[in-house]
């Protein structure tokens, strides 16, 4: 039924009461650059999605002429007008899947394109149906634009739209309205409504009069006939089993371990670790920027391989930061572990003054190899944000960016309310990096059997794990860039 999703979508209404806890808006920005990239390979695996080299074409209007002031966004077919709805209102359709990768189409001409269309329309009642099928990391606007966007329509625009109806919602959608929420009115988003299936518009539209793209047809027909039970769910393909020699990507730290010559540091942390130390440590917004789906998945395949990658044929230094947080997110549990999961949550209710205390209780109960791991890498996020007066990434920016590429729960996906305790906890790894993991600090204040030395269970929630364990020392700097296996 309309409104209905599987991504929960009607409970995060545009101008709904925002939660007690407020999530930073990196945080969700990470989130969103999480959710499309899964979006992105559900389509895949439903085998919805093709990989063309540009955006396919609508087929030319007879009514376009190439003297059209937008021609070279309204040649795309991105917008059309698609007659009425039941009720006599005119119906325009914004299409997802004919949008070109960014660098090929300037997003504020599509910004004036869309208002020039709609200054035909706005005296009179109209509704806008938005096709979400085919955004990807490759098409997809900036969220500042969508946020310029929102502000320009004013109300001459806003006034007469009676419904925004957007079909086929994904969890993105969702994290983007709480992108948005401060921008967006309870008035406005009553009009929106979400729509699992085509078949849901028949009843509000005139169908046979709607533009569809027979690309959203296909990804129709795929979700009903899953719906259906006449395809299986789709799923992330999972490494081989059993995986390659050389796989990378996908596999346990203890894999990594054994196949790299009992070498503690997976390769791939390594080497982008050691190119982005070199190169990378003043670059603005280091680990916010997006790459595409395509140039991640050649350099995880080369990777997996066994096969050189220099990240110097890429060009884009963002690259390798976006190769290490796939990494951290593919790993079959994550470098925190499943079972730290419910106690880190619980930071946020442990007094400021014992939370770094706490962190190192917590960090007690990881697999000596997870420890080493994590203590390289907050070593270098530590680095990173001491260079935040240039790359603008302190150690706040960095937790939001690396918080759920570090720990999720066995079971589902996090909430949005565990971003706060999660980001908070990977703050203080970082801020704090040199006492959280100053392991004969740590001893000082622990006792030998694991109990804290006050005997009360220490400042962490009861339920906490056993501290006092030793660690492994960090693993020391590397000394040269390589973008090259072992």
């Amino acid at each position: 039924m309309p409104g209905s999703s599987g991504a929960d979508i009607r409970t995060l209404r545009p101008g709904s009461p925002a939660p007690q806890q407020s999530v930073s808006r990196l945080a969700l920005e990470e989130l969103a650059e999480i959710e499309l990239q899964r979006d992105e390979e559900a389509a895949a695996a439903l085998g919805t999605v093709r990989r063309p080299l540009v955006a396919p074409s609508a087929g030319p209007d007879p009514a376009l002429s190439m003297n059209h002031p937008f021609y070279d966004v309204a040649r795309h077919g991105i917008l059309q007008v698609a007659g009425e709805d039941r009720l006599g209102r005119r119906v325009v359709t914004f299409s997802c899947c004919r949008m070109p990768p960014s660098h090929e189409l300037n997003h504020r001409r599509l910004l004036e394109y869309l208002k020039y269309t709609l200054d035909q329309y706005v005296e009179s009642d109209y509704i806008i149906v938005y096709f979400h099928h085919g955004l990807n990391s490759r098409n997809k606007p900036s969220l500042g634009w969508l946020q310029s966007a929102y502000k320009e329509f004013d109300r001459r625009y806003k006034k007469n739209l009676k419904a925004l109806y957007v079909v086929h919602p994904t969890n993105f959608i969702k994290v983007l309205w709480n992108i948005l929420r401060p921008l967006i009115s309870h008035k406005f988003g009553k009009k929106v409504t979400y729509f699992n299936y085509l078949s849901e518009l028949h009843e509000h539209l005139k169908f046979d009069q709607l533009i569809v793209p027979p690309e959203v047809q296909r990804h129709d027909e795929k979700l009903r006939d899953l719906h259906a039970g006449r395809l299986p769910p789709p799923a992330k393909t999972p490494p081989p089993r059993p995986p390659l020699p050389t796989q990378q990507f996908g596999v346990s730290l203890q894999y990594l371990k054994d196949k790299n010559r009992g070498e503690l540091i997976p390769p791939v942390m390594r080497f982008t670790v050691t190119y982005l130390r070199e190169k990378g440590l003043r670059t603005e917004g280091l680990f916010r920027r997006s790459a595409s789906i395509q140039t991640v998945r050649e350099i995880q395949r080369l990777y997996n391989q066994g096969k050189p990658v220099n990240f110097d044929d890429y060009g884009d230094i963002h690259v390798p930061a976006v190769i290490l947080k796939t990494f951290l997110r593919e790993l079959p549990q994550p470098l925190l572990t499943f079972e730290a999961y419910e106690q880190i949550l619980g930071i946020t209710s442990v007094e400021s003054s014992l939370r770094v205390t706490c962190c190192r209780q917590i960090l007690q109960s990881l697999p000596g190899h997870n420890y080493a791991v994590l203590s390289y890498l907050m070593g270098f996020l530590h680095e990173v944000s001491r260079e935040s007066i240039f790359n603008k990434m302190n150690s706040s920016n960095l937790a939001c960016v690396f918080g759920l590429n570090l720990i999720w729960p066995s079971q589902g996906a996090s909430s949005l309310s565990a971003l706060v305790p999660l980001n908070l906890f990977t703050e203080l790894l970082i801020e704090y990096y040199g006492k959280v993991f100053s392991s004969r600090q740590a001893q000082r204040e622990l006792s030998a059997g694991g109990a804290p030395a006050d005997g009360q269970g220490g400042p962490c929630p009861p339920d906490g794990p056993a501290a006092g364990l030793t660690r492994p020392p960090m693993p020391p700097r590397p000394l040269t860039v390589t973008g090259r296996p072992l």
